[in-house]
């Protein structure tokens, strides 16, 4: 019911292949974050990293482009392995970026922001997505706390999946952890993206099984 993210913003880069494996079956996927220092004032990793990643794991390989121009990093990053790339509305009309993601056969995302307004992306939510990516923080930086909110966004996206019969993902990111997996599951998330969640404690298998545990409650309770 649910999927689990880990984002190895929080890992140990000089160690990633190893990292990724400790968590085992406890997760579907590996989010992967790319910033360009421009469009988020962090630096982290580019289509090298992914490549490189592809070669120890055949988990889903979710690329966030936190970039200014997204377009660029498309042809490479498919190419490196990635299964799905996911812009921000934040850049303007995603559109073009979608159809292109889709030619070159990964999932088409978009993204938005923590203090975006949720009707910025509301006119994407159609069969031109696979995956909505709402920030339950703000872009850039590992380790914040999770913005309660920000829960309204995932609501009224997953009124709209519902009612328009739908099938995109609800990604939610930042500060999803135990405590907090239960509330965006409740509101309609199914991928779950956790860093220091999961990285940060010494067993990250238990610890992707816990966050699933507690999201998938949620959800059989609602």
């Amino acid at each position: 019911m649910v999927t689990i993210a880990p984002s190895i913003l929080a890992a140990d880069f000089g160690r990633l292949a190893d990292e990724v494996a400790s968590v085992g079956d406890g997760a579907e996927w590996v989010h992967v974050d790319l910033m360009d220092g421009h469009f988020v004032p962090n630096l982290t990793i580019g289509p090298p990293v992914v490549a490189s990643l592809r070669r120890h794991t055949h988990k889903l390989l979710d690329c966030h482009l936190m970039v200014t121009d997204p377009g660029m990093w498309l042809e490479p990053l498919a190419a490196a392995g990635a299964d799905g790339c996911s812009v921000h509305v934040e850049l303007g009309d995603p559109s073009p970026l979608l159809a292109r993601t889709r030619e070159l056969g990964m999932m088409a995302g978009v993204v938005i922001d923590g203090p975006t307004e949720f009707e910025a992306v509301e006119p994407y939510l159609d069969e031109r997505i696979d995956l909505l990516l709402i920030m339950t923080i703000t872009a850039g930086f590992g380790g914040q706390s999770f913005q309660p909110e920000q829960l309204p966004k995932i609501e009224r996206a997953a009124a709209i999946r519902r009612q328009r019969d739908l099938a995109f993902h609800i990604e939610v990111d930042g500060g999803v952890k135990v405590e907090t997996a239960p509330l965006v599951a409740r509101a309609g998330a199914d991928v779950l993206v956790s860093g220091t969640g999961i990285f940060d404690g010494r067993d990250p298998h238990a610890a992707a099984a816990a966050l699933r545990a507690a999201a998938e409650s949620a959800v059989e309770d609602r």
